[in-house]
């Protein structure tokens, strides 16, 4: 916080277990208690294995989606954020890819996130952006009281600068981000000036329920992928005749030499 020139005194650390939610100030069961914040950031460990008790399933923060699987915290710590978030807050949490296409459980939890409409918009990042990781990550918007009934899906993941060990987002890729979300606009596909794809969509619930069963896998919606060039059936087809013809005739001259040196000809069937 000091390294972005935030104050001390403007803001409050503490060092605990979100999971277990050991601070006391977020303890309050009681609704109209409750804390609230106006924005919540979040770069939880990345599939974190946890252990949580039958008492959990019961806690407030869970009770209503049920609990993430043992084997990925991912979406306890996405909902621990989530309850604290104001209504008219914003929440953005980085997150392994899997969160969007997972199922069991976490299907649970994201189709009642978006039934709900508080998934606003996903966003994919580049790979190699991490020390402690090369996977490539997304990022998660959430709103408890959205202005749109649809999902803004960013495709971002060819946009970044290369380096030996790591990826690095410049700032100009940074602005191309926000400002496609600030915009939101129906869809977008540029073509940036090393080649790479950068697109957009707003997808809407309905397509994104019964054409794809609450996947989230930000291919599906918004592919960086180059079309493959159209080929021509005809062309190639006279293409092919062309090249056999050439190949009787240049056949047809070398068994000409091969009679003159009296030599066995090669059959003209084989071409």
């Amino acid at each position: 916080m000091l390294l972005h020139g935030v104050r001390d005194t403007e803001f409050e650390i503490h060092h605990g277990d979100s999971l277990e939610n050991d601070w006391d100030i977020l303890r309050e069961p009681n609704p109209a208690k409750k804390v609230e914040f106006d924005a919540v950031v979040a770069n939880p460990p990345f599939s974190y294995k946890w252990s949580p008790s039958e008492e959990m399933a019961k806690d407030f923060r869970f009770k209503d989606y049920g609990l993430a699987p043992k084997s990925a915290a991912d979406f306890a710590f996405l909902l621990h954020g989530f309850h604290f978030l104001a209504k008219d807050g914003a929440m953005a949490i980085i997150l392994p890819h899997g969160v969007l296409f997972r199922g069991g459980a976490e299907k649970k939890i994201r189709a009642k996130l978006l039934k709900d409409g508080n998934i606003d918009t996903v966003i994919g990042l580049p790979a190699k952006l991490f020390y402690s990781t090369g996977i490539p990550v997304c990022i998660l918007v959430l709103k408890k009281c959205k202005r749109t009934d649809d999902v803004l899906f960013i495709n971002a993941a060819e946009l970044y600068a290369p380096g030996k060990r790591q990826n690095t987002l410049l700032p100009e890729h940074i602005e191309k981000i926000v400002d496609t979300y600030k915009n939101r606009q129906g869809e977008v596909r540029e073509e940036l000036d090393n080649g790479s794809i950068f697109a957009s969509r707003c997808v809407s619930l309905e397509e994104i329920e019964e054409e794809h069963d609450f996947n989230l896998n930000i291919s599906r919606y918004v592919s960086t992928a180059k079309p493959e060039e159209e080929v021509d059936l005809d062309a190639v087809h006279q293409q092919l005749a062309n090249l056999r013809e050439e190949i009787r005739t240049a056949a047809g001259k070398h068994n000409s030499y091969l009679r003159e040196l009296g030599i066995p000809t090669l059959p003209f069937d084989m071409y």
